[in-house]
């Protein structure tokens, strides 16, 4: 049987090992189903192969399920549960869940404390979208299951959605450029928008030409845009603050920056020689 293509971004699977669903559509010396895991670390570096000299491909975060096939030499072959991404994590930041997700942080970033106290040192900080399981309140703070107390009005219920994804995405301006980030702390021009649609409960692939051929519908060259069209190039992704203004992380000013699209869209040409692939506007 000849080997199917497949994109290996999304498709748990190499020569030696495949997720068992795969079965018959992939080549593999042996089929596992794998296992359910939680990433428990703020953040986790997902990597194309088992090497810390590796880029980035994407970042999970805390809460985030994921499906486990191997463990070898400290890291985690896997498959994120929420956009099907395939990578290798350390295995030091996946466990068991200390129970069903409740809350969702809603903030940029915000810090876990030992104690109601914001005086305390503090013990992690966690990113927009991050899953907590929570049993109470104690006043302004929500306590944690597995320890811990964050400030309540940080997060927000987990079924709960954004109004407005672009003012999500508004409040990372200036956050610093990272290839395949995903926080405050550094983020790059498809997690702005992955994790600004999550916020409000739209699903959106990781990468930009995942996310072109996925979200929203073509608009008509030429034709007005609005806030919240996204604007893509081949490998690039902005979000419309109105209808002359893109919002995007980018390599350029290496941060998030909010500039004129036709500004962005001549120095695109004149620097990479792209011109604007699609634009399209979300239902």
């Amino acid at each position: 049987m000849a080997a199917r293509p497949f994109d290996r971004r999304l498709t748990p699977a190499r020569p030696d090992l495949a997720a068992a669903h795969l079965r018959g559509l992939v080549e593999a010396a042996r089929f596992v189903e794998g296992e359910r895991v939680t990433v428990r670390a703020p953040l986790a570096d997902l990597r194309p192969r088992p090497d810390l000299s590796a880029s980035i491909d994407t970042q999970a975060t805390f809460g985030e399920a994921a499906r486990l096939y191997e463990t070898r030499d400290g890291f985690a072959f896997v498959q994120l549960e929420r956009d099907s991404y395939v990578g290798y994590l350390p295995a030091a930041a996946l466990g068991p869940a200390p129970g069903a997700p409740t809350h969702r942080v809603a903030v940029p970033l915000t810090f876990v404390y030992p104690a109601p106290d914001m005086k305390r040192p503090i013990v992690c900080a966690l990113p927009l979208g991050a899953r907590l399981a929570a049993v109470a309140e104690a006043g302004a703070w929500l306590r944690l299951v597995e320890g811990g107390f964050i400030f309540a009005a940080h997060a927000a219920p987990v079924e709960a959605r954004a109004p407005d994804f672009v003012a999500v995405a508004e409040a990372f301006l200036d956050a610093p450029y990272l290839w395949g980030g995903k926080s405050a702390g550094g983020i790059d021009c498809s997690g702005l928008v992955q994790v600004s649609l999550d916020a409000a409960g739209i699903f959106a692939p990781r990468d930009a030409d995942l996310q072109e051929k996925a979200l929203g519908e073509p608009l008509p060259e030429g034709a007005p845009l609005a806030r919240g069209d996204l604007i893509f190039w081949r490998g690039h992704v902005g979000i419309m603050r109105d209808g002359e203004t893109l919002l995007h992380a980018n390599g350029h000013h290496m941060q998030v920056a909010s500039e004129a699209l036709e500004g962005a869209r001549a120095r695109i040409l004149a620097t990479a020689g792209l011109e604007v692939s699609s634009a399209r506007r979300l239902g």
